[in-house]
């Protein structure tokens, strides 16, 4: 089974192999069906010893640091353009349109360039911190704008909501309060593949019809759908830990870490969008 988060679906870990994110625990004393990376557990036993088949050591498979440090590289990479882009795009009077081109231009090259590693065989180290960098540009000015023209102050809030909920996540995930099943996939698969065609078609009717649309993006309705993305953010926050708990459980390549940390920032990034968006409203609202 695929991993996927609220932005782009993207294929587990191991492609060549068809690595499966939810399959049940390794067995002991047994190999694990279906895992690409299991060793053979029948290697020969010590005759002298008695030992139990032991199967060999593996090297270069991911790790838990080896995760901690892709996934600081590249959210490192998409806070430092979006400083940069704070400080040299100011969005006042003289430079707003020049800011605004700049960083919608940069939001439609990070799409393009998440696409293509999503549908990469392999996780391209360049292109995902090619993609941070470019997402980091068009964060920066719409957080820029947001804090100038909108709420003071809110962007702040927006960064420490989005920390708040990734720990949350981990603590619940970690303690075992989520459990993340076939079923659970499902269920967040179609709510967000549902949250997906609203926000487009609100979209049209925005573009078309002047606005906001069908009012889904302000208000009341906006409010809802602001916290409806912030539980979709979090429930694939705990597809990604199952599947980076599963890659490493089931020793998948060093390497393939950068495909966790590439599904990482999608989700924050995520869901810093829908906090920035939803405090925006309610401080708009006092």
């Amino acid at each position: 089974m695929r991993s996927s988060n609220p932005v782009f679906s993207r294929r587990g870990f191991s492609r060549d192999n068809g690595y499966a994110g939810f399959n049940a625990a390794p067995q002991a004393g047994g190999p694990v069906a279906g895992n690409p990376y299991a060793t053979n557990p029948y290697a020969p036993a010590d005759a002298q010893l008695g030992a139990p088949p032991q199967a060999p050591p593996r090297t270069g498979v991911m790790t838990v640091d080896d995760v901690v440090a892709r996934t600081a590289m590249t959210l490192g990479t998409v806070v430092l353009t979006a400083i940069l882009s704070w400080v040299l795009l100011p969005v006042d009077q003289a430079n707003l349109g020049k800011s605004y081109g700049i960083g919608i231009g940069a939001a439609l090259v990070a799409f393009v360039l998440a696409l293509v590693q999503s549908f990469k065989r392999k996780a391209s180290p360049a292109l995902i911190l090619a993609y941070a960098a470019f997402e980091g540009v068009f964060l920066g000015v719409i957080s820029s704008a947001v804090s100038t023209y909108i709420a003071d102050g809110v962007v702040m809030q927006a960064v420490l909501g989005t920390m708040a909920v990734f720990a949350g996540v981990l603590i619940a995930y970690k303690m075992r309060w989520i459990r993340v099943t076939r079923r659970f996939y499902g269920f967040v698969m179609a709510a967000a593949l549902g949250f997906m065609l609203l926000m487009a078609v609100n979209l049209l009717f925005a573009v078309f019809g002047g606005g906001d649309g069908l009012g889904f993006r302000s208000g009341g309705l906006g409010i809802l759908f602001g916290v409806i993305g912030i539980i979709l953010g979090a429930c694939f926050l705990a597809l990604d830990f199952k599947q980076v708990e599963d890659g490493i459980t089931y020793g998948a390549p060093r390497e393939e870490s950068w495909l966790a940390a590439f599904g990482l920032t999608m989700t924050l990034v995520w869901i810093y969008l829908e906090m920035l968006r939803l405090l925006s409203i309610l401080q708009g609202d006092d």
